[in-house]
This record gives C-alpha cells, sequence and structure tokens, in this order.
C-alpha cells in the first residue's frame, strides 16, 4: 500500500490558524507554531473574559447606583433594601442608567425606599 503524506491536510490546518491569527504582532502571525500558541491562548482568554464581562459591568452599575444613593442621603444596601420592601422590581442596569440620565426619577426611586427603610 503506498505512504499518505499529510500535505494537504496539514497545510489546510497551518492555515485556517494563521487565519485567526492575522494582526497579531511579530512571529505570531506569520510562524505556525507561535501563531497556534497564541492563538489556543487567545480562544481561552475570549472563554474566561465572557464571563468576566458580566461581574464587570455588574460592579459598574453597583458603583454607579451607590454614587447616586449618596446623593440622595441613602447606602446602596438600604436604598436595594428599601427597593424591595416597597416592591419595586427595578434591576441594577435599569437603576444605573437611571441615576446617570434621569437623577429626578432616580431621586423618587430613593424617596420611596427611604420612607420604607424609615418605616
Amino acid at each position: 500500500m503506498a505512504r499518505v503524506k499529510g500535505g494537504f491536510t496539514s497545510r489546510r490546518r497551518h492555515k485556517k490558524v494563521l487565519k485567526l491569527a492575522k494582526g497579531y504582532f511579530g512571529s505570531k502571525h506569520r510562524l505556525f507554531k507561535t501563531a497556534n500558541e497564541q492563538v489556543m491562548k487567545s480562544l481561552l482568554y475570549a472563554y474566561r473574559d465572557r464571563r468576566t464581562k458580566k461581574r464587570d459591568f455588574r460592579r459598574l452599575w453597583i458603583v454607579r447606583i451607590n454614587a447616586a444613593a449618596r446623593v440622595n442621603g441613602l447606602s446602596y444596601s438600604k436604598l436595594m433594601h428599601g427597593l424591595k420592601l416597597a416592591g419595586i422590581e427595578v434591576n441594577r442596569k435599569i437603576l444605573a442608567e437611571l441615576a446617570v440620565n434621569d437623577a429626578k426619577a432616580f431621586a423618587d426611586l430613593a424617596t420611596a425606599a427611604k420612607q420604607k427603610v424609615n418605616a
């Protein structure tokens, strides 16, 4: 039986990896071995950071809500507790958006929360 060489398959695999490595610096987009290492690492970063992004946004929203809550005389935890007692179900993303873009609406929510916490 004739020997089969992997030329076509190898070239196709190399081209696929080098295409993914397009735009990388130096040999990371030229040489297969270094490109392959970097592509594997980059895919790992992408997978990890899709999860990290969710945490980062939640932290940002909490910082913004806390800043706006303190302007209205409440801490973040008291604001959230008061909103829960008042039966106001607004998620942190929307609260942060209100805190940045609509201070009056946020102040109304803060007032409602403050009344429930003090009651």
